[in-house]
């Protein structure tokens, strides 16, 4: 009974989530994490002391992973910068209900979205929905499948590229201008997901492409689905460029976003994430449900530096 425990524990603690099926496993350490009392509780009444020790390990190990997750930070947001809403949105092969997305949009006054999963038809219901009245500008890529992608804003963008990974899935990237701030680089995160034996490949070299934090330039923002949690080594390693995970800045990040609809015999996990650079503070993360879509959206309140623009 302890010995599968101590081997994630170990997995997970040193970064060896790598291949199938531990990328997509990983994913479930939280409650693997919960699990792990039950080893510890049966070795203690049983008086067993070396499973019991080697239980109380793991689960200390799992716990100290896992549970800064519901603890908010204390670091202080920027004096006096403005606040922006950014919202992710996975639109399943662009299923997602267009109307639910913009009515985010209006109750949340959200500045910024970015898409996934963009296409022709999603961008023509948008449109239809009213997203271009409240959010005018655009920097969008449709594309039939699952590798479109967009970002919508309320303020002046410039498109800045698409950017294609060798797997054929890519990001919208957009430099945003917001008045009283800093300079915005916003992309629209989505890297291959590691759904199969034969995708765990791809999604790991995508995900080390995505781009490094810019602590003396523009401020970075790095919203979607990564198809990662906190677990993933991987993960963990585009954070360490300088960015934060807003959810797990308010002490929001056991929230899943995936799935929900469709897959109830699946736990829910993390996938969908807003990442901004150490200097934007995060007031608040929530979730919600968006029919048509496997994925719920994830809306940030972020407050960024002041600049001179």
């Amino acid at each position: 009974m302890v010995v599968p425990f101590v081997v994630w524990a170990a997995t997970r603690v040193l970064g060896l989530d790598s291949g199938f099926p531990a990328v997509q496993l990983i994913a479930f350490t939280p409650y693997v994490a919960a699990a792990s009392l039950l080893p510890l509780s049966v070795a203690l009444a049983t008086r067993r002391v070396w499973p019991a020790l080697l239980a109380a390990l793991a689960t200390v190990a799992l716990a100290a992973c896992v549970l800064p997750r519901w603890v908010a930070d204390s670091t202080p947001e920027p004096d006096g910068g403005p606040v922006v809403r950014v919202m992710s949105v996975n639109m399943l092969f662009g299923g997602a209900d267009a109307a639910t997305i913009v009515g985010l949009v209006k109750q949340f006054q959200v500045d910024l979205v970015a898409l996934q999963e963009y296409t022709p038809e999603a961008k023509a219901g948008l449109r239809a929905a009213g997203l271009e009245d409240v959010l005018p500008n655009a920097v969008s890529y449709p594309k039939p499948g699952v590798t479109g992608s967009a970002v919508y804003s309320r303020y002046a963008v410039t498109d800045i590229g698409y950017r294609l990974f060798p797997s054929g899935f890519g990001q919208a990237q957009a430099a945003v201008r917001v008045p009283g701030a800093l300079d915005v680089r916003v992309e629209s995160v989505h890297p291959c997901a590691p759904a199969t034996m034969g995708r765990a490949g791809c999604w790991e070299r995508d995900i080390v492409q995505e781009p490094a934090a810019t602590p003396d330039g523009a401020v970075s923002l790095l919203i979607g689905d990564f198809n990662a949690t906190l677990d993933h080594e991987k993960f963990r390693a585009v954070l360490d460029t300088g960015y934060r995970d807003a959810a797990d800045v308010v002490g929001a990040g056991f929230e899943a976003s995936w799935p929900y609809q469709g897959k109830w015999f699946v736990p829910g996990v993390t996938l969908d994430h807003v990442l901004a650079d150490k200097r934007v503070g995060v007031r608040k993360v929530s979730v919600h449900r968006l029919p048509a879509s496997d994925h719920k959206a994830v809306v940030a309140e972020l407050v960024l530096p002041r600049g001179g623009n």
